[in-house]
């Protein structure tokens, strides 16, 4: 890893750990949480109270090739759907340290337009 990587996923965790000591979720409304590797977006629903994953979705389970925006935006659509038939409609979104930008907008997008609120 390089020197320049390096402080960039150390400020990332930084502020993650920022957020993340400010929210929390319950089981009405579970946490939003994302996060993007070079290859896949992966998103899920979290109840911090117990600790359990509730939902989760990713762009592997959609069988998209390459990490697009579009595809962050069908892993929001999916989550979203899983939420729905579950009775989840709020939700608190953590947007993991990453910027509000580009493939993170898009899944936070296309979650909204599946019908969760945040």
């Amino acid at each position: 890893m390089s020197a320049m990587s390096k402080i960039k996923n150390e400020r990332r965790l930084r502020i993650r750990r920022g957020i993340r000591n400010k929210i929390s979720g319950s089981a009405e409304r579970p946490r939003l949480s994302l996060y993007k590797s070079n290859k896949a977006i992966y998103a899920q629903l979290i109840d911090d109270a117990l600790g359990n994953t509730l939902i989760a979705a990713n762009s592997i389970e959609l069988g998209i090739k390459n990490n697009t925006i579009e595809g962050a935006k069908k892993v929001g659509e999916m989550l979203a759907e899983k939420a729905k038939s579950t009775g989840i409609e709020n939700v608190v979104f953590d947007r993991g340290g990453y910027v509000y930008h580009g493939r993170v907008k898009a899944l936070a997008e296309g979650a909204r337009q599946g019908g969760l609120k945040f």
